[in-house]
């Protein structure tokens, strides 16, 4: 057992033993270091001033990744290298990422420009990034500006992202791996009392043991929901079970029959393997919170807080994922769908939590699709989301898989439609009407802020008609307006 947190900072271990539970890194950063280059805008993870890089080793590489230091908390980075904008320039010489911003006019008020500067150094240290605009915009998803504009951002990302790494964090990068080896180790950790603490169990027995002594305590992976908790909802969170150092919960493995994944991989970690088991997930990953947001977000996690407005779980239930989860030593597995009770209710026991993820890997005769309607493009919480599996027999539907999120309280599968489409043709567009109107048997959505009931009945009868007309190969869109009836006509401009 350990009771402090280690972690690199400006090539020194930092060891710090006064770790309160709800502690966040840009609180120690400006509190306690008086590094105050580190910005806070929004308080929630959307705007970007807060960004600071972490880096770690994958397979052996030191890798850079962004996140939100205002969500971030301090508990999180146990055995990573802190950089911020303070750390960048060397020897009087600016970094050259902040020389690009200062030679092409990229700063202005400058309040946004450390968080700018903290995602283009991670952009400067990835590899195998291909130099181009949309990859700089992708990037830099999760940073905002209102003095600049983002051209001379853009163009200093250009400038300066897409050589060779060569500043001080390359020349010294041996000895930074060999510091990040250092602290790597096998120990618990356990920071505070009984009735107040940091835990970061190291094994899966070693969680199991302290959330069956503390069912009470709140479980935190990424902390892209849990940290606005603290920040907007000024929850109390007195105990906290980190479970980023859990041996095993950051497991990849791509099988003939599926994709395993452990309850803790990131989105940014999963977005290869996910893009390879369909071609569609790819590119909602890609609209999924920022790169901040995705480097400490976890799959797992969006599936175990229930939101009825997550991404990704719609997407899973449709290619029939099932979940695994533990309680003490006893372990279970169910299908995804099965999980999410009610709002705000899953089928989870005092003291239970999900392990990992089974997502089958579609065969041959299988298409699947997805699609995610919001306000923004980038970082926006969908109005409507949809995933839609089809099993084919040439062109007749053999079986019919679909989800929605957004649509009810919990992300859930249209079972009306599902069996609408049964034995329905590719080639006869008049076959798919009765499961498009059969989405107002499987759906009552409410009115909110981010859409209309009526908006997202119309967006849902619209994206699956979009899907089946994808999937058959249609070129003429309004040969689905006697098909889909009340709504389905008006498919291109829902999607």
């Amino acid at each position: 057992m350990r009771d402090t947190l280690r972690f690199l900072r400006a090539g020194r271990i930092v060891e710090l033993g006064d770790v309160g539970p709800m502690d966040t890194v840009l609180d120690y950063l400006r509190l306690t270091e008086r590094a105050t280059g580190t910005k806070e805008g929004c308080g929630e993870g959307d705007c970007g001033a807060c960004t600071v890089a972490l880096g770690r080793l994958v397979d052996g590489k030191l890798v850079y990744q962004p996140v939100n230091a205002c969500i971030q908390l301090l508990g999180m980075i146990d055995g990573a290298e802190l950089v911020t904008v303070e750390d960048l320039s060397a020897d009087g010489r600016l970094h050259p990422v902040q020389k690009a911003m200062r030679d092409l006019h990229g700063s202005q008020c400058g309040f946004c420009t450390p968080g700018f500067i903290m995602s283009l150094f991670t952009l400067y240290h990835a590899e195998g990034m291909t130099k181009s605009r949309q990859a700089v915009t992708d990037w830099l998803a999760g940073n905002l500006c209102r003095c600049t504009g983002y051209r001379p951002i853009i163009e200093a990302a250009l400038a300066s992202c897409f050589e060779a790494a060569d500043d001080a964090f390359s020349w010294r990068a041996g000895e930074t791996r060999e510091a990040l080896r250092r602290l790597a180790d096998s120990r618990d950790i356990f920071i505070g009392t009984s009735d107040s603490f940091l835990a970061a169990p190291a094994t899966v027995g070693g969680l199991a043991a302290i959330y069956g002594q503390h069912p009470d305590a709140t479980l935190v992976a990424g902390a892209t929901d849990v940290g606005l908790w603290i920040t907007k909802s000024l929850r109390s969170l007195p105990k906290i079970i980190h479970l980023g150092r859990v041996a095993g919960m950051n497991r990849i493995e791509e099988t003939a029959s599926g994709l395993v994944l452990g309850a803790g991989v990131t989105y940014a970690q999963a977005e290869t393997a996910l893009t390879r088991l369909a071609p569609d997930l790819g590119e909602l990953l890609r609209r999924i919170g920022s790169k901040q947001v995705r480097a400490s977000g976890t799959i797992g996690g969006n599936i175990a807080n229930g939101s009825p407005i997550g991404d990704m779980p719609p997407a899973l239930i449709a290619l029939g994922a099932r979940i695994e989860l533990q309680q003490g030593e006893e372990m279970r597995s169910l299908p995804l769908e099965a999980f999410f009770l009610d709002y705000g209710k899953q089928d989870r026991r005092p003291a239970e939590f999900v392990t990992g993820i089974f997502v089958p890997r579609p065969d041959v005769n299988e298409v699947f699709r997805c699609y995610k309607i919001s306000k923004r493009f980038d970082q926006d919480i969908s109005a409507v989301m949809g995933a839609f599996r089809f099993s084919l027999d040439g062109p007749i539907l053999r079986e019919a898989r679909i989800a929605f999120g957004g649509m009810a309280a919990t992300p859930k599968r249209a079972t009306a439609a599902e069996a609408a489409l049964a034995g329905a043709s590719l080639d006869d567009p008049s076959t798919w009407a009765a499961a498009i109107r059969a989405l107002t048997t499987d759906y009552r959505p409410i009115t909110d802020m981010r859409a209309s009931a009526d908006y997202r009945m119309e967006a849902a009868r619209a994206l699956l008609a979009k899907a089946l007309m994808e999937v058959s190969g249609a070129d003429e869109p309004l040969r689905l307006k006697g098909a889909a009836h009340q709504g389905g006509s008006d498919h291109e401009r829902a999607a």
